[in-house]
């Protein structure tokens, strides 16, 4: 076991490497540059450890801290260390004393396997970055979502604790540039997690650094418990230790509880607790959307009786209406009769007075209901009492502990020894069921937003993002995935009005869907480089209903849910597949078939340059996901399909225009290969992130309609969804033969040209990467992608709401790509193969009712289905017997 151990004082950092290390050099001292951020000082050990191999960091003189055991002071500031450099190194960091007490190994095991489960976040940070943790760290359980935020905040430049409830929009009209532009927004309701105190009837505690003298987030992956520890050191010459743990009840997804702990620890005397609902919130996770209206809320009463106070309240266009109750209790009783209830035109508090002494913990349980309009029947004020009325911390914990668990039990991706991508793979999962659990009871009419319920970005609208969390609710949460498509399936007359408006027919799915399933796009986008607002084209993304008609089928494929199909599916596809057919056009001089007017997942280019027509001609991804849906109804001939709707499928699949040029180059639009390139190196060199180039490009007075250049995987986007051989049969099909190498030439050429605009890019190429044998390059994208939020690598957007799609994606790409488990055809096929930082990937899926668990490592595959399987692993073919595991070498 090598170790590199650490003693940090105030001034420098020493390094001793243990003995035996090949690289042995005794003891390095680094000098702390108080010129420099923390993050700067800290790379300096990266520098000084490039080339030695250890297997873990020692502290060796932390400070005693009850949340953490590698808290460290340098230059007059506490950091927890071992968060730092186990993300900077993805090796466990101890502490000296843990291991004297323990011995190493136990507490490497330990500290490893706590890493592998715990999402925390030490200290105070201010603006986005903070936004961007609230948002990592929100609960939720697919009704409402509550942002991570510290109970004692409010909104304000540096805090923001939002409460959001699927599918809960209001609609607001400004007046913009002579425009009056409406937008639908994801509400943000009262907020519910207020807590806060006094001492002695004094100023009430608020969020400051000049009070908080340490913070500690910490979300439990394994039991959904966000805990939040503030050591605090008030003026007054007070100091208390504050715990706050949240849990969103996945069971009862109306609850959810707040148990609020304050430990005295030098002062006698009076403690007076706040526990408030908000209803003066608007709006204002987003910068850019506050220029437009952010009001949605008219509060309509509030009430209280005993220990319960509730708030109700309506949204100001919808008209839907909520309560949100809140009772205060705590675990011994004593607080009975003694909560007092003050109350505001749009805010209410209950005040518990207690009397306090040194060193004792006193603790008081908020339990707070939410019911809504949308999906509760009767008197809401009496629906959310009765919630209250069966509530309680320890049954809201233990409702959760045990949702959690059958989800690991189910859906865990494991990796080894790979401590914080292990971490991330978790925080993906864990959002995903927060996103969207509660949808499988099928009493909510809504789907899953892009964004989840972080955060206002999209203004929580539903998008193709469905596309990329579908593999996974497909498989592991079933019911989740057949509500996600009943949204759709409830907005088909919308789509089919849409069509008629634009004199088409079948259904036209709107690019952003919200309330009702009509167009939700903004028509016009704040361009943050210039502070204008530039025309926004995105809504002629009508490749969104060839993502729907994938969904539909891969919910099919992997469920076989015939009752669905008949009562829904079929209908969804019959409709979208008659849109294409009257959007696509024939030209005699070319005879072929042509899709005019569309955008593709590129929204880079949404027009020709100075064309008099808007959108783009053949864009290649939608026109062979067209030919694909094709293929698929004119095979499976859903009830409602004509016999002349088949063969004008048909025709028009294999006449349907690709453009390639003659080096087998697959043209992302009919014209793209007119367009000029741009030096990347150059604008690299003069604005250094480059991924939203379409803004720089504008603030120059230049489109990127006029350049090849993409925000993220287009041309090639089918290759993520289809495999290879199903799109060479497809382009055969239309008369099209491409070299051999086709696919690998057309892979570097639009990587070349891409920016990674989306955090969706990183993820899709990754996987196209693979697929080419690119292994590294395909570890790189792989690994930023699932950094994306983490890291918030686009600089701000992971405040405004975690991205889900992304998170699904990866995922899917570690089952499907890594351990190469695809289950797109009749039966599975397995080609395997690891990232070369993993020993170790064991995975489930479901497929047509059976249960298969894969367990890898760099040449083995292990196999268990709970019924006999067939299944091809490489070029072997294997007859799996029922709970038989069965190992394969490759």
């Amino acid at each position: 076991m090598q170790t590199v151990s650490l003693r940090i004082t105030e001034t420098d950092i020493a390094i001793t490497s243990a003995p035996g290390q090949a690289q042995a050099w005794g003891q390095l001292r680094i000098a702390y540059d108080p010129k420099q951020s923390i993050g700067a000082n800290l790379e300096n050990i990266r520098v000084q450890l490039v080339g030695l191999d250890f297997d873990a960091i020692i502290i060796e003189n932390p400070l005693l801290y009850p949340f953490s055991d590698t808290v460290v002071g340098l230059d007059h500031r506490r950091i927890d260390i071992g968060l730092a450099l186990m993300n900077m190194f993805n090796k466990p960091v101890v502490a000296l004393p843990t291991v004297q007490k323990i011995g190493l190994q136990q507490a490497i095991a330990e500290k490893s396997a706590y890493a592998a489960w715990h999402l925390d976040y030490y200290g105070q940070y201010q603006g986005p970055r903070n936004y961007g943790q609230e948002a990592m760290l929100t609960i939720g359980n697919g009704f409402y979502g509550l942002r991570g935020a510290y109970v004692e905040a409010q909104a304000d430049a540096n805090n923001y604790p939002g409460l959001y409830v699927a599918g809960m929009y209001d609609q607001a009209t400004t007046h913009v540039a002579g425009k009056a532009v409406v937008n639908e927004d994801l509400v943000n309701l009262p907020n519910p997690q207020y807590l806060s105190f006094s001492i002695d009837h004094g100023q009430r505690f608020a969020i400051s650094d000049h009070d908080i003298r340490d913070s500690y987030r910490s979300l439990d992956l394994k039991t959904g418990q966000l805990k939040t520890t503030l050591e605090v050191s008030l003026a007054t010459g007070h100091k208390l230790r504050v715990q706050a743990t949240k849990i969103a009840d996945m069971q009862q997804w109306h609850c959810g509880v707040i148990r609020y702990q304050l430990t005295p620890m030098n002062f006698a005397g009076s403690l007076q607790i706040f526990a408030g609902i908000d209803g003066t919130v608007v709006n204002r996770n987003v910068a850019r959307y506050n220029q437009f209206e952010q009001h949605h809320l008219d509060i309509t009463g509030i009430g209280s009786a005993g220990d319960t106070a509730t708030m109700t309240g309506q949204t100001k266009q919808s008209r839907l209406q909520f309560t949100i109750a809140s009772r205060i209790t705590a675990p011994d009783g004593h607080l009975q009769g003694r909560v007092k209830t003050v109350t505001q035109p749009q805010r209410l508090e209950q005040v518990v007075d207690l009397q306090v002494q040194p060193a004792h913990t006193y603790t008081i349980d908020k339990d707070f209901a939410l019911c809504t309009s949308r999906e509760t029947a009767g008197t809401l004020d009496q629906a959310a009492r009765q919630v209250l009325a069966t509530s309680s911390f320890a049954q809201v914990a233990a409702h959760t502990q045990t949702f959690f668990q059958k989800v690991w039990q189910d859906a865990d991706v494991a990796v080894a020894p790979d401590i914080i991508n292990q971490k991330l793979l978790r925080v993906n999962v864990f959002h995903l069921y927060a996103a969207a659990a509660a949808l499988a009871s099928g009493q909510l009419d809504a789907s899953v937003g892009a964004r989840g319920l972080h955060g206002e970005a999209y203004r929580g609208h539903v998008f193709w993002d469905e596309l990329f969390v579908m593999p996974f609710y497909a498989q592991h949460a079933p019911q989740v995935a057949k509500q996600m498509l009943m949204y759709r399936y409830h907005r088909l007359p919308a789509a089919q009005k849409a069509a008629a408006a634009a004199g088409q027919k079948g259904a036209m799915y709107p690019w952003q869907s919200g309330a009702s399933g009509d167009e939700q796009s903004q028509v016009v986008h704040l361009n943050p480089l210039t502070n204008t607002w530039d025309p926004d084209e995105s809504s002629r993304q009508r490749h969104v209903s060839l993502a729907i008609a994938y969904n539909i089928w891969l919910y099919d494929h992997i469920n076989h849910d015939q009752a669905f199909m008949a009562a829904a599916g079929n209908e969804m596809l019959v409709a979208i597949g008659r849109y294409w057919l009257s959007k696509t056009t024939y030209d005699d001089t070319d005879q072929r078939y042509h899709i005019a007017g569309v955008m593709g997942p590129d929204e880079f280019h949404e027009n020709y340059p100075n064309a008099k027509t808007p959108g783009l001609t053949d864009n290649a991804y939608t026109n062979l996901m067209v030919a694909w849906l094709f293929k698929l109804l004119t095979t499976n001939q859903p009830a409602g399909l004509t016999a002349d709707e088949c063969a004008q499928m048909t025709k028009i699949r294999q006449q349907l225009t690709i453009v390639i040029n003659d080096d087998g180059i697959i043209g992302q639009f009919a014209g793209y290969f007119a367009l000029p390139q741009l030096d990347f190196d150059d604008y690299r060199k003069q604005y250094g992130d480059i991924s939203r180039l379409d803004r720089i490009l504008k603030a120059a007075h230049k489109t990127p309609d006029a350049y090849q250049v993409a925000k993220q995987a287009d041309a090639l986007m089918a290759f993520y969804l289809l495999d290879e051989k199903t799109i060479t049969q497809l382009l055969s099909d239309m008369g099209y033969h491409l070299p051999a190498d086709y696919f690998v030439q057309n892979l570097q050429f639009y990587l070349d040209r891409t920016t990674h605009g989306s955090t969706l890019s990183r993820i899709v190429y990754a996987a196209l990467d693979q697929q080419a044998h690119h292994y590294d390059k395909s570890w790189r994208l792989y690994r930023q992608a699932l950094l994306s939020d983490y890291y918030d690598i686009q600089g701000g957007t992971t405040a405004e709401g975690i991205h889900l799609g992304v998170m699904g994606a990866t995922l899917d790409v570690a089952a499907r790509v890594y351990a190469g488990i695809d289950l797109l055809g009749a039966t599975i096929h397995i080609h395997p193969h690891l990232p070369s930082t993993w020993s170790h990937l064991s995975v489930t899926q479901h497929f047509q009712g059976v249960t298969l668990k894969a367990a890898l490592t760099p040449h083995t595959i292990t196999l268990t289905a709970d019924q006999a399987l067939p299944v091809q692993v490489l070029d072997q073919t294997l007859s799996l017997a029922a709970n038989q595991p069965q190992t394969v070498t490759y």
